[in-house]
């Protein structure tokens, strides 16, 4: 839509040059004109807004999905903090997974949404359930560290994601090799390191991570957005991507802001 009003307004610009030109010979051929120039601007500006009206419905639709898998997540994290209904632990994290793999397996044939958006609860909440000995070791250092994180992940989202949805299109799409080059590197540095301990690599993953999943707020973004304008309607799918990638930001910062917190502790001590 921001190509088309560009070349809208460059036809624009020509039309009033031609304008002026005939001015100085014709004056009602020049009003002609003008008004043709308005009439195909309005046009061009017109069909613009409706072609992004899918866009935007969609996005709505993403976030929305968004929202209710954090709610999600949000939940599975208070039942393992305070009742003894179900614990965070390896076998929830399976589960997470399996339940992942069962939203990709079961196509948007349009009819079946209801049971798609069921598996993305269902996976939201097992996945903030599977952080409970995370947020265990969170709150017995202090409590307030779980708001401070989700207010700073809402707030670094929110500013990637605004930062996708207002810049040109395609911008951000050609980084998506050099992210999953990064990605992959340091996963294989994470397996490494369980053999090592390294506190080094520990930490270099830890804060590369929350600058690599801020990228993967832009990359994502913007494909959704190209995916949709190629016809893809499948906003639970595309919605994962965001969930996953606002959680790594979560994970991380909880993780940076405990250990800074611990370390001033000490140092009171």
């Amino acid at each position: 839509s921001d190509t088309i009003r560009r070349k809208g307004l460059a036809r624009l610009r020509i039309r009033i040059q031609d304008c002026t030109k005939t001015a100085a010979y014709n004056k009602e051929c020049t009003n002609v004109l003008l008004m043709k120039c308005f009439i195909e601007c309005a046009c061009i500006h017109y069909f613009a807004l409706v072609r992004e009206k899918p866009v935007r419905d969609h996005l709505k639709n993403v976030y929305s999905c968004l929202a209710i898998s954090t709610l999600a997540a949000a939940a599975g994290g208070y039942v393992h903090l305070f009742t003894e209904i179900l614990q965070g632990n390896f076998l929830t994290t399976l589960l997470s997974l399996g339940l992942l793999v069962a939203l990709f397996a079961v196509p948007d044939n349009g009819k079946n949404q209801h049971v798609r958006l069921a598996i993305l609860v269902g996976f939201a909440f097992t996945t903030g359930l599977g952080m409970g000995p995370l947020l265990d070791i969170v709150v017995s250092v202090d409590p307030s560290i779980i708001s401070t994180a989700f207010l700073a992940t809402c707030a670094v989202f929110t500013c990637f994601s605004l930062s996708a949805l207002y810049t040109d299109h395609c911008r951000w799409i050609y980084i998506g090799g050099t992210l999953m080059s990064i990605l992959s590197i340091m996963s294989l540095f994470s397996l490494v390191n369980l053999f090592m301990g390294s506190f080094f690599l520990f930490q270099t993953n830890l804060y590369l991570g929350v600058v690599l999943f801020c990228g993967f707020v832009l990359y994502d973004t913007q494909l959704i957005i190209e995916k949709r304008k190629r016809g893809e309607r499948d906003y639970i799918r595309h919605s994962v991507d965001l969930f996953l990638d606002f959680i790594s930001i979560f994970r991380r910062l909880l993780i940076i802001l405990t250990q800074k917190e611990s370390s001033r502790r000490e140092k009171r001590n």
